[in-house]
């Protein structure tokens, strides 16, 4: 075992990790692009809109009163010009004709033999009044979300510059997991395998490889399938010296050398992550599931932000209902919700208290938190709150 890195070092570790062997960019579908960033700005392919639509349902009029009604314009629809004293009915979305000089909006409207009254305003948006051609909508790095993949719709895109979603596969290591039924005779249910896989947001998760025997060419040769088929390779157990913990000799005999080994962060201590020589990843969970989980959250998540060309995960804060101890000279990550209550629960080996959590209050190391005062809050990948 080596010194430990401390918590804050572990997140930035990772992700830069992460950030320097991130693929190159290519163009996306809109779904694979989905939770990268932009790997080169976003601009308009054309003015947006790209031509002047109504705002409202109602009547275009042109010139001075009164107006006599002339058909009706619907969206998709290319109107004729409108001459003087001429309406036309519009729908919210259709393109405005040329000549109207305002709008009559429906509820405003009063129809009477063939010609229509009420108050008018300009109510449309002008060609190019959100952007212009080639105009500069999002600078590159910008996290592709929902509205910024409606954006590139509407500019005009079918595809994104981005980074791939990373390939990524988790191996359980433990002769004493079950896959099903219930613990008992020495066997416990195996909660990692199913768990694990949907806490990597950003990945594409490949099927899991486990359970997996207790010896170091059983570990080795899980290790060597896994890396076959993914970029990022998540195990579970094995991360201390014990006499059945072979992940350390299984990454010396694949020649991956340690990105960072163990963190000072309780609980979660016995982590690692760990690069192969053509540049795959293997993130060392602990085999307790709440350790796991932090493992997820100080690793993982930073690790899989960087190879999408993302920023480190921002921590939020939250403000503590009681006093939170801290853990000597490590990073103390306590389960809270949501109202800053420290979860009963809580062990290491316990996940019930995780369940119901916002996330972590991020205790710092050599002291604690007093009640009513405001911390980091590392949230769960996958989990809102």
């Amino acid at each position: 075992m080596t010194d430990p890195i401390t918590w804050a070092d572990a997140r930035e570790t990772a992700w830069a990790a992460g950030y320097a062997a991130k693929p190159a960019p290519a163009e996306l579908s809109f779904g694979e692009a989905a939770g990268s960033a932009l790997a080169a700005p976003l601009t308009a392919v054309s003015d947006l809109p790209a031509f002047p639509t109504s705002a409202v349902d109602g009547w275009a009029v042109a010139g001075p009163a009164p107006w006599r009604i002339g058909g009706e314009v619907l969206a998709g629809q290319v109107p004729d010009a409108l001459a003087p004293g001429a309406a036309v009915k519009i729908a919210t979305g259709a393109q405005v004709p040329e000549g109207a000089d305002s709008l009559i909006r429906l509820e405003h409207g009063t129809v009477a033999d063939g010609y229509v009254e009420g108050p008018t305003a300009r109510e449309w948006r002008e060609a190019g009044e959100e952007a212009r051609q080639g105009e500069e909508l999002m600078p590159a790095g910008t996290p592709v979300t929902p509205p910024v993949i409606g954006l590139a719709a509407a500019a005009g895109h079918l595809t994104l510059p981005a980074h791939g979603r990373p390939r990524a596969r988790v191996v359980v290591f433990g002769d004493e997991l079950l896959t099903s039924g219930v613990s008992g005779k020495g066997r416990i249910r195996d909660a990692l395998g199913p768990m694990v896989p949907h806490l990597l947001v950003g990945a594409d998760v490949q099927d899991g490889v486990g359970p997996v025997e207790d010896t170091l060419e059983a570990h080795v040769a899980a290790l060597r399938e896994a890396l076959a088929g993914a970029d990022v390779v998540c195990t579970t157990g094995g991360t201390m010296v014990g006499p059945v913990d072979h992940l350390h000799a299984a990454l010396a005999e694949i020649g991956a050398e340690y990105v960072l080994n163990t963190v000072a962060v309780r609980p979660g201590f016995p982590m690692l992550l760990a690069r192969t020589g053509d540049g795959k990843f293997i993130a060392g969970l602990p085999g307790n599931p709440q350790s796991a989980v932090i493992a997820v959250v100080t690793v993982v998540a930073p690790l899989l932000a960087g190879l999408r060309g993302l920023p480190l995960p921002p921590l939020r804060t939250v403000a503590l209902a009681e006093d939170v101890p801290g853990r000597g000279s490590f990073t103390h990550l306590a389960l809270v919700d949501p109202a800053g209550r420290r979860l009963a629960h809580h062990g290491s080996a316990m996940l019930r208290g995780l369940a119901g959590a916002a996330g972590f209050a991020v205790i710092p190391p050599d002291g604690a938190a007093a009640a009513g005062s405001t911390v980091a809050l590392a949230t769960v990948p996958g989990v809102s709150s």
